[in-house]
């Protein structure tokens, strides 16, 4: 079982230490910073082969860079397909959402800013269940 302490925060990140839940169906979310204090988050967000990402859209400023994989994503009235090494920013409140088209996981490192308290509450609820 992952606990969420308190502690000093890390300078350097493991990610295989790092705390991961599913926030829906083919979407996997590891938290790497944003449990400690911290007043951003930082995510890998993994969406799965043959899923797709609803549109949605949050109070959130997100930045971010295509880790892994590759999609068609949406953010606001353009949708591009993206790959390994593409950056993108989605505005507060902008709709955008993603579905993977590669074999492998599309993966992407996202920076949210305020801190994304709804993760460490979904985290938490996966925990415990």
């Amino acid at each position: 079982m992952i606990k969420i302490q308190h502690k000093k925060k890390p300078y350097f990140i493991s990610i295989k230490d790092a705390p991961k839940f599913m926030q829906m169906d083919g979407l996997e979310t590891t938290i790497l910073i944003g449990l400690h204090g911290e007043k951003m988050t930082m995510a890998l967000n993994a969406t799965l082969p043959g899923y797709t990402v609803p549109i949605h859209s949050h109070k959130h400023e997100q930045i971010g860079m295509v880790y892994a994989g590759e999609a068609k994503l949406r953010i606001g009235d353009e949708e591009r397909i993206v790959k390994k090494g593409d950056f993108f920013r989605i505005p507060s409140n902008t709709p955008h959402g993603d579905t993977c088209i590669s074999n492998e996981p599309f993966i992407m490192l996202d920076i949210f800013y305020p801190l994304r308290k709804d993760f460490i509450k979904k985290l938490k609820k996966f925990i415990s269940t």
